[in-house]
């Protein structure tokens, strides 16, 4: 199909979702990066702020596993990615004035459910413009605008904390601001091109310009493809140190003071921004096969992250910001060149509940093995990233077999 059919061209649509991630991310992870002494300055034990970053991550995960099938059968994608960005746009700046540690615990929880709500129909939708331009790059400008929100939204509001004296009412607040512009630009986006499928040739389109007029569909299973390379995914980021354990041993050890650790988070997320871009460019000239490298990219992290030299330290921490990269970009891409257009939604959200469960699994293990020794993480680490690694050629193969 050729671009001057298009209401709007593909790049320039992954631009402006981009735009819509960028301004977000301003607002979620500003408050991400703050989330822990927020929860503290209203009481919160250390077992609190991990049961309630717990709780978030975990309404995260499980509500993919219905509104991303619910998507593919509705076709209401942007209804579901709406939805999702406006709960995020309003849960935030409200946690800076609600003034109570329940209330401020329920808004981190519906934050993250606004996330489960968006995040499989923005991918697949993000995933048939990507197919005419190159899906490794069309994700990577996506994750190179997202990251640009995620280096800003800590700066911002370390700066305001910093110049306010913690008042997380200014911090937090000002971030209805963007919040409110990434809706815009998503609902002027939507009345663009309110079916991008057809930036996909063979995709048999509804005429209506409305996704409320498409039809509900009964679908298949999802390609056994698909589930080894996810499984694989999924066991790969269980080896994956989590910024928190790494930002706690930064301040344990006095490398660091925590007002400085929002700054480390946002070059973390620039070196995300670097890596996304250059696997992604790689991804369309090689293929998924690109990502052969970051099982070695993981298992490379605890070995500078937990070291006792600022210097080394910084080394972990770009090998982190890299693998986010890698994850983002060219990881997501993979998945549409698996499955039929019409269950990406489904397989977004599946894929995300198990590399977010990888996460989970991976973040709890790295907090109770840091507690024995630093080593133990790092064996810990080489031996899920050898699994990974093994499931990972493995998929591949089998990938290659069915071209």
């Amino acid at each position: 199909m050729n671009d001057g059919t298009y209401s709007i061209r593909p790049y320039a649509f992954i631009v402006s979702f981009g735009v819509v991630s960028m301004l977000m991310d301003i607002v979620y992870q500003g408050a991400l990066a703050v989330q822990g002494p927020l929860l503290a300055s209203l009481g919160a034990t250390a077992f609190i702020v991990g049961l309630v970053s717990g709780l978030g991550e975990a309404t995260s995960l499980a509500g993919r596993l219905f509104s991303g099938p619910l998507a593919d059968r509705t076709g209401r994608y942007w209804t579901f990615a709406i939805l999702g960005y406006a709960a995020t746009a309003l849960a935030v700046p409200a946690m800076g004035f609600i003034g109570s540690l329940i209330g401020v615990s329920l808004l981190v929880i519906f934050e993250r459910f606004g996330k489960s709500l968006r995040t499989p129909s923005r991918d697949a939708m993000i995933s048939h413009a990507a197919s005419a331009v190159g899906r490794g790059k069309g994700f990577a400008l996506h994750e190179v605008m997202d990251q640009i929100g995620a280096m800003g939204g800590p700066l911002i509001v370390a700066a305001l904390l910093s110049a306010t004296g913690n008042d997380y009412r200014v911090a937090l607040g000002i971030l209805i601001i963007p919040g409110i512009a990434a809706i815009c630009v998503l609902l002027a986006l939507r009345h663009k091109m309110p079916n991008p499928a057809i930036y996909e040739a063979e995709e048999k389109t509804s005429d209506s310009e409305d996704d409320s007029a498409a039809k509900p569909t009964k679908l298949p299973k999802l390609p056994r493809l698909f589930w080894i390379y996810t499984f694989a995914c999924g066991t790969m980021l269980i080896g994956v140190a989590t910024f928190g354990v790494l930002s706690f041993h930064m301040v344990a050890t006095g490398l660091c003071n925590a007002a400085f650790v929002p700054v480390l988070y946002a070059i973390a997320q620039g070196i995300d921004a670097v890596f996304a871009a250059i696997t992604g460019v790689a991804y369309d000239k090689h293929g998924p096969r690109v990502l052969l490298v970051l099982p070695f990219v993981c298992a490379a992290i605890p070995f500078f992250a937990y070291t006792q030299s600022l210097a080394l330290v910084a080394v972990g921490i770009v090998l982190w910001g890299a693998s986010l990269g890698i994850q983002e970009s060219t990881m997501r891409a993979a998945v549409a060149g698996m499955v039929p257009s019409n269950q990406r939604a489904s397989s977004y959200g599946m894929f995300s509940v198990a590399t977010g469960i990888g996460q989970l699994i991976g973040g709890i293990a790295a907090g109770a093995l840091y507690g024995i020794s630093p080593v133990a993480i790092i064996v810990f680490a080489v031996v899920v990233e050898a699994i990974a690694f093994v499931l990972l050629v493995t998929a591949l193969k089998r990938s290659s077999a069915q071209e």
